[in-house]
């Protein structure tokens, strides 16, 4: 059986756990004031390498929906049930998301609504209902058309009681439609008014996961050699990078608006990483040692996006007593005694701990995959 046709691909398993990883590596430094900016996000307009976690978690989402879904689409009187598991799916991700903002208070006046999880719950939804009812071809359109929408919505359409258009924080048309769903203490940001998982910001984000949906459907297709696929998507990748920076130029790539050039930016990158991946892994079957704890990060993604966050937050606002009364956090004591106390440089100091606490959780996917026990929704 050739790759192409194999019922799982092992190198989006992979893919999926290098993501993981880098996910952790970013969101969990010892001093959020202290980055290597390969690992910070970008200012504002730009893009790091922290800036492409997110929209490869949301590509991986759309490739992975069409192997979950390829043998329902062609029954259609099977729909009614798969659109009932993917609403279904989409509550429990919200629910999941929303509770990471009330995590460890249960402050439900403060707390934060837009979320990652909450935005990949939508876009899931969108794009599993448009792989099943629609053709390649309206996808593909569909697509092209949302981010040329999103463009002219953020670049020329005035923003109410601002005035023109602007790509500013606080003041782009994104950030007032959240305002004006949400107040601004369920906002991230609520001192400034805006949110980087903003509404508006859903619509370009489908198109990532579209670009997902596409390239799952070629690697299924029949047809064409498994090697002639992986060619394709390397010039495919290409030309979506180069479109991304040719775009740039009026329109900038940055991630918290999700951008237009950005989506074709992040999203070329997704594919090249893909392309390379599948040929070695899927195309050449260079597995082994290598592959094993990628795949089992990969494995239980959900639980070390929730878990992860949910327990930095609980540490972060644990308070402890000395024995002399001094009041001080949980996580504060563990990164000064174990890591500042014994690494001088504060950006060293501030990467082990990142190192260190991405180990940990590598070990604990480590024997939940040799277990054979994995969360899903």
């Amino acid at each position: 059986m050739s790759a192409a046709k194999s019922t799982r691909l092992l190198s989006l398993d992979v893919f999926r756990g290098l993501t993981v990883i880098l996910m952790l590596l970013v969101n969990n430094p010892g001093d959020y004031t202290r980055y290597y900016r390969p690992l910070a996000h970008a200012l504002w307009h730009g893009c790091t390498p922290a800036d492409l976690v997110f929209p490869s978690f949301v590509f991986i989402m759309g490739v992975a929906l069409v192997y979950g879904l390829a043998g329902i689409r062609s029954q259609p009187k099977q729909h009614p049930v798969a659109l009932w598991r993917i609403g279904r799916r989409m509550v429990v991700l919200l629910v999941l998301g929303l509770l990471i903002g009330l995590v460890p208070y249960f402050y439900f006046t403060s707390f934060r609504i837009p979320g990652v999880l909450q935005r990949i719950a939508l876009v899931y939804g969108v794009c599993s209902v448009l792989f099943l009812k629609t053709s390649w071809r309206q996808q593909l359109w569909i697509g092209g058309g949302l981010l040329v929408v999103y463009n002219v919505l953020l670049q020329l359409v005035p923003v109410p009681g601002i005035g023109s258009a602007n790509l500013e924080p606080a003041t782009n048309l994104g950030a007032w439609l959240d305002r004006k769903l949400f107040t601004s203490s369920h906002l991230y940001l609520n001192q400034q008014g805006w949110d980087p998982e903003s509404v508006l910001g859903t619509l370009p984000t489908i198109v990532t996961g579209l670009l997902g949906v596409l390239v799952g459907q070629w690697l299924r297709r029949p047809g064409s050699d498994a090697p002639t696929k992986a060619v394709w998507m390397l010039v495919g990748g290409s030309g979506l990078v180069l479109a991304g920076l040719v775009w740039n130029g009026w329109f900038p790539i940055n991630k918290a608006l999700w951008t237009s050039s950005y989506v074709l930016y992040a999203g070329g990158i997704s594919v090249l990483v893909l392309a390379v991946l599948y040929f070695l892994v899927d195309v050449q079957q260079w597995r082994g040692a290598w592959t094993k704890p990628l795949v089992a990060c990969g494995s239980n993604a959900l639980l070390v996006f929730f878990l992860p966050e949910a327990l930095e937050r609980l540490l972060t606002r644990l308070k402890l007593h000395d024995a002399h009364g001094t009041v001080f956090y949980a996580r504060d004591w563990l990164y000064e005694h174990l890591f500042t106390a014994h690494i001088a440089h504060p950006y060293h100091a501030s990467l082990a701990y990142a190192v260190c606490y991405t180990l940990v959780w590598i070990g604990i996917l480590w024997v939940l995959y040799r277990r054979r026990i994995f969360f899903t929704v």
